[in-house]
């Protein structure tokens, strides 16, 4: 794959699958969901090896260091070859641990969810995720 020695941030971050597309891979950057040292980074940000990067997309946490630059968008199992995943072991699991939340199901024919039903529902979802915080503290 063809190696370059510029590169900017957000080009990076969509060339090894971070992001989808390389709008989305700036937008995270703008709103300050890409971190180098602490600091927040424009997408412009030139990117050099060895260099880590923390970076946010919804409630999964990545701390990724570079090991290569690729330019252009390659498979998934190549892409792997240009970055390190540091990200520790319990915000991986704790990311997991999300799909494993409680899936509420209504019997066939019940009609719709009165108000109380509603409430009740969003009370069991959020003290489970409290729960979760807690362990993960």
């Amino acid at each position: 794959m063809p190696e370059k020695e510029k590169l900017r941030i957000d080009k990076y971050l969509w060339s090894i699958r971070m992001f989808k597309t390389r709008t989305l891979a700036t937008d995270a950057c703008k709103a300050g969901r890409v971190k180098l040292g602490g600091a927040n980074i424009k997408p412009s940000h030139e990117v050099k090896m060895g260099e880590t990067y923390h970076i946010s997309k919804g409630p999964e946490r990545k701390v990724v260091t570079v090991t290569g630059l690729l330019e252009n968008r390659v498979d998934a199992k190549t892409a792997v070859n240009f970055y390190r995943d540091d990200t520790p072991v319990e915000q991986t699991t704790g990311f997991k641990s999300m799909f494993h939340a409680p899936v509420l199901k209504r019997d066939r024919g019940t009609g719709r969810p009165t108000k109380r039903d509603r409430r009740e529902t969003d009370d069991l979802k959020d003290n489970f995720f409290d729960k979760a915080e807690e362990e993960e503290d």
